[in-house]
């Protein structure tokens, strides 16, 4: 009877994946998909808790296990609660590695389990079972050691570290992990050690996989360690027979796979030029004969009466609004050239931030309309009859040198094509590269003006500038 119970559990804790995953899809429908998918998966691990049996036998320890669900669910509410907008790409590799950890685990646990009953003929003839220990204990490892690299160095705690022939001797390491996976099948002489050496190579190769990578690619590369996470913890869930575990597990791999497919696509880059091109590590100043020369800057009260006074204006979002918490100050602009009868937007590009949809969570953060997003397509279409582009922190995606310049390590990246509106002004903290290190020949343009400073305090004083005119 529990059986039967605990099955139609599980029946309705994936429903509530695929429902919420959908809801997820848009602003004003994510929260509540949130919320929904949480549900069912607490739903899910009470039923387990509770109900789940082998061999007749329920689970116990119940002590540890609540202890554990209390103390997680108590660091995790405090973190969400106190991360700031900034640190969300950190937040996410995070736990997005401690996915991983779990699912690693679980493959170090299940082949002790295997081990200790190898005699029994009907475990030592389950090859299959053994392949999908290996499988998850290779790609949680991977994605364990890769976000946590990844978090590193999105907070500034691990440099990008390349050496000569890296990508060959990350192949060469891949190798060696698929060697010694296959050698597991035909001996068991000595598997103890062969497993745990295959584990401790895949952490290393986790490592090593993700340190050259930088720049502009770690939205990518966040995305792709998410799907590999969602992979091991389907393998989990076939281990256990647990069709929600298994569910879940199938939905983060294959959305976050088909969102890393779709920001290579937003990049004009292969996944596989994304892994072993290193963009953004050693990347050196494109070679336009625009960039080095002279900018030129202009006031608060000249960018506040240019913005009065136009027609169309558009925002682009960029990593600097994040930096200095200026959504809602950015939000009140908005409202603020709306009500003098300015037509306002933004412009989001797909990798424009340190993770997939930054601008749209830092925008609806701020109540910001869904409506008011324009996205890449879109806006490339409307800069020719806006009258001023405000640029804030934004840098590689706005970029001309995607299009003109093919030295350029981002020549071929598709970018919001700002320089064909009437005005562009340019919100950042100094004239440094982005976050790619690839200097912008946009800034020396001559339609182009460097407003300099905070965004978070430009953005207080063009407010109360346009406000006076």
């Amino acid at each position: 009877m529990s059986s039967s119970i605990l099955t139609i559990i599980y029946l309705i804790a994936s429903v509530t994946f695929i429902v919420g995953l959908k809801m997820l899809s848009h602003p004003i429908t994510a929260r509540k998909g949130n919320l929904v998918a949480a549900s069912g998966m607490t739903i899910a691990i009470l039923g387990t808790i509770f109900l789940y049996k082998e061999n007749g036998v329920g689970l116990h320890n119940y002590a540890y296990i609540f202890a554990a669900l209390i103390i997680g669910s108590i660091i995790g509410t405090l973190s969400a609660k106190k991360v700031k907008m900034t640190q969300m790409p950190e937040m996410v590799s995070l736990f997005n590695g401690m996915g991983g950890a779990c699912a690693m685990l679980i493959s170090v646990v299940e082949f002790n389990h295997f081990m200790q009953i190898e005699n029994d003929e009907k475990y030592t003839t389950n090859y299959s079972m053994l392949l999908i220990i290996i499988v998850g204990l290779i790609i949680g490892a991977v994605s364990f050691a890769g976000s946590i690299i990844a978090w590193g160095k999105l907070n500034g705690k691990v440099k990008d570290f390349s050496f000569k022939g890296q990508h060959i001797f990350n192949m060469f390491l891949l190798l060696i992990i698929v060697s010694l996976s296959i050698s597991i099948f035909y001996d068991f002489g000595d598997t103890d050690y062969i497993f745990y050496g295959i584990l401790a190579l895949a952490l290393l190769y986790g490592v090593f996989f993700v340190l050259p990578i930088g720049g502009a690619d770690m939205p990518v590369v966040i995305s792709l360690l998410n799907s590999f996470t969602g992979v091991a913890a389907a393998c989990a869930g076939f281990l256990y027979n647990n069709k929600a575990m298994l569910t879940g597990g199938i939905l983060v791999g294959a959305a976050g796979t088909l969102l890393t497919v779709l920001m290579c696509k937003a990049m004009n880059r292969s996944l596989l030029n994304v892994v072993i091109g290193n963009f953004g590590v050693s990347n050196a100043a494109s070679s336009s004969g625009e960039q080095g020369g002279a900018y030129k800057e202009v006031t608060i009260s000249d960018a506040a009466m240019l913005m009065s006074y136009a027609k169309k204006v558009i925002i682009v979002p960029g990593y600097g609004l994040a930096v200095a918490q200026a959504q809602h100050t950015c939000h009140e602009l908005e409202k603020t050239l709306t009500d003098k009868g300015v037509d306002v937007t933004y412009a989001i590009h797909p990798v424009a931030g340190r993770m997939p949809g930054h601008m749209n969570v830092l925008l609806a953060e701020a109540d910001v309309a869904y409506e008011k997003l324009e996205e890449m397509e879109d806006a490339n279409t409307n800069f020719k009859t806006t009258d001023v582009v405000l640029i804030l922190g934004a840098n590689d995606v706005v970029n001309p040198a995607a299009k003109k310049d093919p030295s350029s390590p981002i020549y071929g990246m598709p970018i919001l094509e700002v320089e064909q509106a009437k005005t562009v002004i340019v919100n950042k903290r100094s004239m440094k590269p982005g976050y790619a290190g690839i200097e912008n020949a946009l800034f020396y343009q001559p339609k182009t003006s460097m407003l300099f400073g905070d965004a978070k305090k430009v953005l207080q004083d063009l407010c109360a500038e346009v406000k006076a005119n």
